[in-house]
This record gives C-alpha cells, sequence and structure tokens, in this order.
C-alpha cells in the first residue's frame, strides 16, 4: 500500500513522466504496477509522446478526456489487444498535468512527492533534464526532482547512443539519477513480448523501492526459468530443444536351456 512516510501526506504520488520516444507500452506497465501496489500517480504526457502513443496504440491522449483515454491506454497489452488489463483511474490516485502547465504541482520543489520515474525518456528529453532547459513541465519536474533530492529514473529508449547523449547521461548519473536504458533480458523466461515490457517496468519499480510482481527474478539457478521439457543444457545444437532419448537397445533372445 501506499506508505506514510515524515513529510508526505496521505496523497504522496509518484511523477509519471512519458516523453516522445518509442515504448509507450513500458508507461503503461509501470503505471499499472503502480497503481496495483496502492500508489498515487500524477501524471505527465509530453506532446511529443502523443503522437507516439497515436502511431504506437492508435489511442489520441486528450486532455479533455484524459480518463477515458488512459483507461483505454491501460487496458490494452504490448501486443495492442484492447481489454487485456483490468483498470481502475477513477478517483484521485491518479491526476493529470498538462505538459504545458507551468504553474502545475509538480512545477514546485514544496509539492510533495516520493520521485519521478521518465518512461521511456527520449534523447531529447535526457538533454532538456541534464542541461535544466525545463522546456516543458516533464522537464520541470524532472528538475525539481533532482534539485529537492528525490529519486529519479531515467528509462531511456534509444540506440545507438552517441557522445553528447553518453555525456548527459553520465550529467544525469552525477546529478544523482538512476539512469536504466530499456533493455529486456531473457533469463526471467519470457514467452511474450508482454513478458520483455513487464520486465524493464519491473527494473523501473526495482530502481524506485515499488514492490511488484511483473516477472521472475534471477535464483541462482541455471534454466530454472525455463518450462519443463523445453530445452536441455546438453543441446549443442543452437536450436534449443530438448535432446532426445537414445532409443533402447533391443534385448537379445535368450538361448534355450539344453538339459
Amino acid at each position: 500500500m501506499n506508505r506514510v512516510k515524515p513529510g508526505e501526506t496521505a496523497r504522496t504520488p509518484w511523477i509519471v513522466g512519458v516523453s516522445g520516444a518509442s515504448g509507450t507500452p513500458y508507461a503503461a506497465a509501470v503505471l499499472r504496477a503502480l497503481l496495483a501496489a496502492g500508489e498515487s500517480v500524477d501524471l505527465v504526457v509530453s506532446r511529443a509522446s502523443r503522437l507516439t502513443l497515436l502511431d504506437e496504440t492508435g489511442i489520441a491522449f486528450r486532455d479533455a478526456h484524459w480518463r477515458d483515454d488512459l483507461r483505454e491506454w491501460l487496458s490494452r497489452g504490448a501486443d495492442g489487444k484492447p481489454g487485456t488489463f483490468p483498470v481502475d483511474v477513477d478517483g484521485d490516485r491518479v491526476r493529470h498535468w498538462s505538459a504545458g502547465d507551468l504553474a502545475a504541482g509538480p512545477s514546485s520543489g514544496s509539492y510533495p512527492v516520493k520521485g519521478m520515474l521518465i518512461v521511456p525518456a527520449s534523447t531529447a528529453c535526457v538533454a532538456g533534464v541534464a542541461l535544466g532547459l525545463s522546456k516543458d513541465l516533464l522537464q520541470r519536474a524532472a528538475s525539481v526532482t533532482l534539485k529537492e533530492r528525490r529519486r529519479l529514473v531515467v528509462a531511456v529508449r534509444e540506440t545507438p547512443l552517441n557522445g553528447q547523449t553518453l555525456r548527459h547521461l553520465v550529467t544525469l548519473d552525477d546529478a544523482g539519477a538512476t539512469v536504466l536504458p530499456a533493455s529486456p533480458a531473457f533469463y526471467a523466461g519470457a514467452t511474450h513480448i508482454q513478458d520483455l515490457v513487464d520486465f524493464v517496468a519491473g527494473r523501473v519499480l526495482d530502481a524506485a523501492g515499488v514492490p511488484h510482481t511483473l516477472y521472475r527474478r534471477w535464483e541462482g539457478e541455471i534454466g530454472g526459468s525455463r518450462p519443463s521439457g523445453t530445452s536441455d543444457p546438453s543441446d549443442t545444437s543452437g536450436t534449443g530443444t530438448t535432446a532426445p532419448t537414445a532409443p533402447t537397445a533391443p534385448t537379445a533372445p535368450t538361448a534355450p536351456r539344453v538339459t
């Protein structure tokens, strides 16, 4: 549940910033998991990210209808299938702030929040936060998070990275942010695109200290995440299939006993 600490209120949210990089399913998975953990969320969706969301899902995120649009977005799986997840975005647990509203609550350090998660983070967003540009509410909220020494997780989604972006990421790391590339892993036994998305979302929540059950954790056992019967350590063919069992040699007939 949403744990109240000194200096926080009953509603001390996580700010979730969604920038224009590809990867809106990552943001959806993080938002669903935060709500499932009993956390409150302040959502900032940049203007560029609305174009990405429209391109990746067909959903138009509108300020005047943000609850309906958010509900439709979060209910979809990473494969785009509608109605995959049940979601509840009613009430005060989720607030939406327009990216152009620089007088919004998250623009001030006196506004109580637990921290901020930028998922996904474009290289333009990374540069803006690293340079302190504050050109919109997303960048301003991130700058405030850093100056207030609150937790900031930046899930950068770009490849390859040029030298300038790498320097910006180092600047963010030096300022106290957690730089978390959106890099899915395969040791958790992924069998669906949603598994890969949930792994990245889970690592974001790990960095934020929010409990979740989005992926299977490593327990030190080689092949421990593989479903039974799908592969064999002795298979060196590269096919990833179970090694066939050698046929049993037929038993030679027993010669009749002469008496």
